[in-house]
């Protein structure tokens, strides 16, 4: 994947853009050894196009910018059910000759209109995903998630979420290191799965509540040992029903699910940078043993450790 291209329309958002911007325009830095993008931002009328938030941009580029992307991303505006022709057909040509399609947020209502998400697994800002089910009952929408990938499909929800999309392809691209790198660089989480809530009910803290940070932090140094929930319930404090009802609150998933998706991430950087055989690194990551890794790789990465470090592996790493 060598050239991303953003599309963007009058009524602009311009966090939306930005957080493209943030994880694919960005120069060479030696420091990091971070893949460069050839990027280009473009609008189906080159000139003046309208902002959200008081001012406007001046985009020079028209869709033919798109045509040899790679990666074609739609951004969200404001007017996102009134529908350029021009685009729909730019969208449908993207996803026939097999570009990676790209919708973030309201942008999902783009491909909908252009008939790509018939049939597909989807997901929009949980204020609008009601909207896009009922305008589109052939989408499979899942309301509910941060973001979703069905084939070279991505979309994701709204406002942060757009990052953690962007994040997940570029993990599958160009693997964890580069991933993590560039989370580190715009200072959020290197990995939030794309199953976890995108609205977390978080209740008002209260004087006798505390957060779980430290017990996520006390679990992320201690992945390699046994983790019930009885055990982490102990550390703060509660009884495994409530750790786990608050657990959801706090982070939109399961503890279970935390567990394992913090083992890949973990599994991930070993395989890339460590001579570790995968049972090895099964162990050590809190997997117990190969088959085990396999089977959580496979249904979380589709591939295979082995296949996951031929691919991702630092220089010198076999």
């Amino acid at each position: 994947m060598k050239t991303v291209a953003v599309v963007v329309q009058d009524g602009a958002q311009p966090f939306g853009l930005g957080s493209l911007c943030e994880v694919w325009a960005e120069p060479y830095h030696p420091e990091d050894d971070n893949p460069v993008f050839d990027f280009r931002v473009c609008t189906p009328r080159p000139g003046r196009v309208r902002g959200r938030a008081g001012y406007d941009l001046h985009v020079d580029r028209g869709l033919e910018a798109i045509e040899d992307a790679d990666l074609v991303c739609f951004a969200p505006r404001d007017d996102f059910t009134d529908h350029d022709p021009l685009v729909l057909a730019a969208a449908r040509a993207t996803y026939e000759r097999g570009a990676i399609v790209y919708a973030h947020c309201s942008a999902t209502f783009v491909l909908a209109e252009a008939g790509l998400l018939d049939g597909r697994e989807c997901t929009t800002h949980w204020r609008y995903a009601g909207r896009l089910a009922r305008m589109y009952p052939k989408a499979i929408v899942r309301p509910d998630v941060l973001y979703v990938q069905d084939g070279t499909i991505l979309t994701g929800a709204g406002s942060a979420a757009g990052i953690d999309a962007s994040l997940h392809l570029m993990r599958q691209k160009f693997g964890a290191k580069a991933a993590s790198t560039t989370a580190r660089r715009i200072v959020v989480p290197p990995h939030r799965d794309g199953g976890q809530a995108q609205f977390v009910r978080t209740p008002v803290q209260s004087t006798d509540v505390d957060t779980l940070a430290p017990v996520l932090d006390w679990m992320t140094l201690h992945l390699g040992e046994a983790l019930p929930v009885e055990r982490l319930a102990a550390r703060a404090h509660m009884s495994p029903r409530t750790f786990a009802r608050r657990f959801r609150d706090e982070t939109g998933t399961t503890p279970l699910q935390w567990i394992t998706n913090q083992r890949l991430a973990l599994a991930e950087e070993l395989l890339e940078g460590s001579s570790l055989s995968v049972e090895q690194i099964a162990t050590q990551v809190g997997f117990g043993n190969a088959a085990t890794l396999r089977h959580h790789f496979g249904a979380a990465r589709g591939t295979t450790p082995l296949q996951y470090r031929k691919t991702f592996a630092y220089a010198g790493v076999s």
